[in-house]
């Protein structure tokens, strides 16, 4: 397993850099890159679909640091939380249900409030 794969998430005009960790999804994730996707919002949390299906790891857990890239298994989907859900309590990042962790938003979070519902999103190795 490689150690620091890096990622670009790229949404009309807006990029940000990223790091997988070394977990079986992030590998997984990193095996299907590119990926071209449709965002959706969830509060201050964006997340998209993607074609990887893996079930909950050892560390899974629904509340995480804000810019945390996240896998939501029953969902497909990579979400990544910047801020309040309609489910946190106080100023945490609350995912819906457990999910694995997979990495980091490397850069400000504040380009993630600028994401809008609808739109194309795609993630792919940053080579």
């Amino acid at each position: 397993m490689q150690k620091g794969k890096e990622i670009l998430i790229c949404s009309e005009g807006l990029t940000l850099t990223g790091v997988l960790n070394s977990s079986p999804t992030s590998d997984k994730l990193w095996e299907k890159l590119p990926i071209k996707s449709v965002v959706h919002r969830w509060g201050n949390e964006i997340y998209f679909e993607v074609p990887v299906k893996t079930q909950l790891e050892e560390n899974a857990t629904n509340v995480v640091p804000p810019g945390t890239i996240c896998f939501w298994v029953e969902g497909n989907s990579v979400a990544i939380p910047f801020g309040r859900t309609p489910v946190s309590i106080g100023d945490e990042c609350r995912l819906v249900t457990d999910v694995n962790i997979i990495g980091n938003i490397k850069d400000s979070l504040e380009l993630l409030f600028l994401v809008r519902e609808n739109t194309e999103i795609e993630i792919r190795k940053f080579e």
